[in-house]
C-alpha cells in the first residue's frame, strides 16, 4: 500500500494525514469527490481518506452504500478510510457497514491514523484469501476451500450448506488452530446477511474489564476513561453477523448480557439504559467442552443451550490427514506471492513426516511450518533441512530398532554407522530431487560411489523427484 488520495477541502487535514507517512508513500490531494474520481480515473490509488461531508449520503434505502460504489466502480479492490466530526460518529459507522474500511475522527491523531492504515495492510498482505472473499458463489471462489477427501470435513461442508441461509445460532467447537473462523466467514458469505457486516471479536484478547464495553458499547461516563459514547461490536454489527471466538472465556456478567441477545434480542450500552434491538446473527465458537463447563458451574447452562441451537464440530487436522497435500499447496501459493520465490514441491521424506506427525496446533501450526520453511529454503522443493527437528522426532522413533544387546559392541556400531548413512543419502537425493550428479557432488564421492551406495541400501532416485 504505496499511494494514497487525501478527499477534502482543508489544506491542514491534508498536510496531517501527508506527515503520517514516509516519503516512499505516493500521496495526493482532491478537494471534493467528483475530483477524487477524476483522479483516480488517470491514475490508481490503493487507500482513500476521504472526508465524511464529501460523501454526499443518498436519500436511498441503501445511503453510504451508492455513494462508495462510485470509488469501488473504478478499482474493486480500493480501500477507503471515513474521515469524520466527532458528532458525526454515528454517520461514519454508517459508511463502515456500507462497506468503508475504517474511520478516524477529527481533530487527526497521527497515531490513530498510522494505525488504522497498517491495521488495512496487514489485512491485505497477511490474511488469508479464505478470509476475506466477496460477492461470489459456493462453486466458484470458495471451491478451493470446501475441496476435501475427509468424509468428517465432508459432513461439515454440508451442515455450513445446510445452516448458512437460515437465522440459526451456529456453535462452532474444535481444537484451536482447526480453522473455526474460515467456517464462521463460509456460513457468513452463504447467508442472506453477506452484503452486511462480519465483526469478528476474540472474547479471550479481551480484558474482562473491558469486554462488555467491546461488545454493547457504553455511555459517556460510564466508567473511569469512558470520555465519550462508544459504539460496541453488536451495534456496528447490525443486519450482519458477529461472531466470537473463545466463547468460554466471557465473564459471568457478559454471559447475562449476551443470553439477553439471544433470548430477547435487545440489549443497553454499559451505563445507559436505552434498549436496542440486535439484529444481528451470531456465530460462536469455542476450543473448550461447554458442556464440562456447564457441570462445574463455570458456564451458564441456559446460555450454553441457546448458542448451542446448531452445533458443528471441527476435526483436527491429525484426523483429515488427507487434505494435508492440498492445504500445503496453498500455503505454498500464498507464500510465493509473499516472499517472491518459486517453491513448488515439498520432499517425499517431509510429505511422510507430515503424515506421521500429530499436529498439536493443527492448521494454523502447518501454515507457520510451511511459511518458516519457504524464508529458509533456497532451491525449488521444501526439503527436511528446512523443517525443525521435532517433526521428524516420530518417525525417527518408529524406524530405529530397539538395541539388541545380545551382539557385540563392534557390530553395533557398523549397524547405527549404516543407518546414519542411509538418512544422510536420504535427505541428500531428497535436496537434490534424485539427481545422481548434484548429490555425488554435494557428498564428495564420485557417481559410482553414490550408486553403490544406492544399490546397497535400496535407494532409487525416482523415489525423491517432487510429489
Amino acid at each position: 500500500m504505496k499511494s494514497i488520495l487525501v478527499v477534502c477541502s482543508e489544506e491542514e487535514t491534508f498536510r496531517k494525514v501527508r506527515s503520517c507517512f514516509s516519503s516512499t508513500f505516493r500521496i495526493a490531494q482532491s478537494a471534493n469527490k467528483q475530483g477524487a474520481l477524476d483522479t483516480l480515473a488517470k491514475k490508481r490509488y490503493d487507500l482513500v481518506f476521504i472526508d465524511i461531508n464529501m460523501l454526499d449520503k443518498s436519500t436511498q434505502a441503501d445511503g453510504y452504500k451508492s455513494a462508495l460504489q462510485s470509488f469501488w466502480q473504478l478499482y474493486p479492490s480500493i480501500e477507503i478510510i471515513v474521515m469524520s466530526p466527532q458528532e458525526m460518529i454515528r454517520d461514519a459507522v454508517k459508511a463502515v457497514k456500507a462497506g468503508a474500511s475504517n474511520y478516524v475522527t477529527y481533530p487527526l491523531d497521527p497515531e490513530e491514523v498510522k494505525l488504522v492504515a497498517e491495521n488495512i495492510q496487514e489485512l491485505k498482505v497477511t490474511q488469508s484469501e479464505l478470509e476475506y472473499l466477496r460477492d461470489k458463489f459456493w462453486d466458484t471462489d470458495w471451491l478451493d476451500i470446501i475441496k476435501t477427501k475427509n468424509p468428517i470435513m465432508k459432513d461439515v461442508y454440508e451442515k455450513v450448506r445446510r445452516v448458512a441461509p437460515t437465522k440459526s445460532t451456529v456453535l462452532l467447537s474444535g481444537e484451536t488452530g482447526t480453522g473455526k473462523s474460515v467456517i464462521a466467514r463460509l456460513i457468513h458469505r452463504h447467508s442472506n446477511r453477506r452484503e452486511n457486516q462480519f465483526i469478528s471479536v476474540h472474547c479471550g484478547a479481551i480484558p474482562d474489564t473491558l469486554l462488555e464495553s467491546e461488545l454493547f458499547g457504553h455511555e459517556k461516563g460510564a466508567f473511569t476513561g469512558a470520555v465519550r459514547r462508544k459504539l460496541g461490536k453488536f451495534e456496528i454489527a447490525s443486519g450482519g453477523t458477529i461472531f466470537l471466538d473463545e466463547i468460554g472465556t466471557i465473564t459471568p456478567s457478559a454471559q447475562i448480557k449476551l443470553l439477553q441477545v439471544l433470548q430477547d434480542g435487545t440489549f443497553q450500552r454499559v451505563g445507559g439504559e436505552e434498549t436496542f434491538d440486535a439484529k444481528v446473527r451470531v456465530l460462536a465458537a469455542t476450543n473448550v467442552d461447554l458442556k464440562q463447563m456447564c457441570e462445574e458451574g463455570k458456564f451458564r447452562k441456559d446460555l450454553y443451550y441457546r448458542l448451542n441451537v446448531f452445533p458443528i464440530e471441527i476435526p483436527p487436522l491429525r484426523d483429515r490427514i488427507e487434505d494435508i497435500p492440498r492445504l500445503v499447496d496453498e500455503f505454498l501459493k500464498k507464500m510465493n506471492r509473499v516472499n517472491a520465490k518459486q517453491i513448488r514441491h515439498i520432499a517425499p521424506q517431509v510429505a511422510e513426516a507430515f503424515r506421521e506427525y500429530q499436529w498439536p496446533g493443527n492448521i494454523r501450526e502447518l501454515e507457520n511450518l510451511v511459511e518458516r520453511a519457504c524464508i529458509l529454503e533456497s532451491s525449488s522443493m521444501l526439503t527436511p533441512a528446512s523443517f525443525p527437528g521435532e517433526l521428524f522426532e516420530s518417525r525417527i522413533s518408529q524406524i530405529t530398532p530397539p538395541v539388541n544387546s545380545t551382539i557385540t559392541l563392534a557390530e553395533v556400531r557398523r549397524k547405527s554407522l549404516e543407518e546414519t548413512e542411509k538418512r544422510y543419502l536420504k535427505a541428500l537425493l531428497s535436496r537434490n530431487n534424485g539427481k545422481i550428479k548434484d548429490s555425488a557432488a554435494m557428498a564428495g564421492i564420485t557417481t559410482r560411489q553414490l550408486h553403490k551406495l544406492m544399490a546397497k541400501y535400496g535407494l532409487h532416485k525416482e523415489d525423491f523427484k517432487p510429489v
